[in-house]
């Protein structure tokens, strides 16, 4: 009689924790980092961070304004060097402040002998003060998208 009792109970357990079960194992998608536009964001490059970072092409892929937030969250101005091959440039961000290159008056970077076809990635490498920099594939786009059309070199 007692294992009339038990069966339906062992049973009721195993099925809750078997359908259960699968949310044990499974990765949160909310917890995973994200870059949610077009561009990336680049790895710790220094005490500046780089979010958003994208470059708008001509056809030919030979030339390229590079668009990025550039965020210094430090009490002292930075400079965050930009390199595309043997094409390097700088920006200077203020302290407490974010430069949006292609927003709000300030220019992008135009970037010569980029050899990168819309559609394909092109390596960038950046450094900012005493960090050691990093290296990242940057989405190379071009103007079919109304919101970059302005900025196809």
């Amino acid at each position: 009689m007692k294992t009339r009792l038990i069966a339906p109970l062992a049973l009721g357990l195993a099925l809750t924790f078997g359908v259960a079960g699968c949310s044990m194992v499974s990765p949160q998608a909310t917890t995973i980092a994200y870059s949610p536009s077009d561009g990336v964001n680049v790895a710790d490059s220094g005490p500046l961070i780089v979010r958003n970072a994208l470059v708008i092409a001509d056809e030919d892929g030979e030339q390229g304004n590079f668009l990025a937030a550039i965020i210094n969250d430090t009490d002292d101005a930075a400079t965050l060097h930009i390199g595309v091959g043997a094409d390097h440039q700088t920006v200077r961000v203020p302290a407490r402040t974010t430069v949006s290159l292609g927003v709000d008056g300030v220019d992008p970077l135009l970037f010569e002998g980029l050899d990168s076809k819309p559609g394909t990635d092109v390596e960038i490498s950046f450094q900012s003060g005493d960090g050691e920099g990093v290296a990242t594939a940057i989405p190379v786009l071009d103007g079919t998208l109304p919101q970059y059309a302005e900025f196809v070199p």
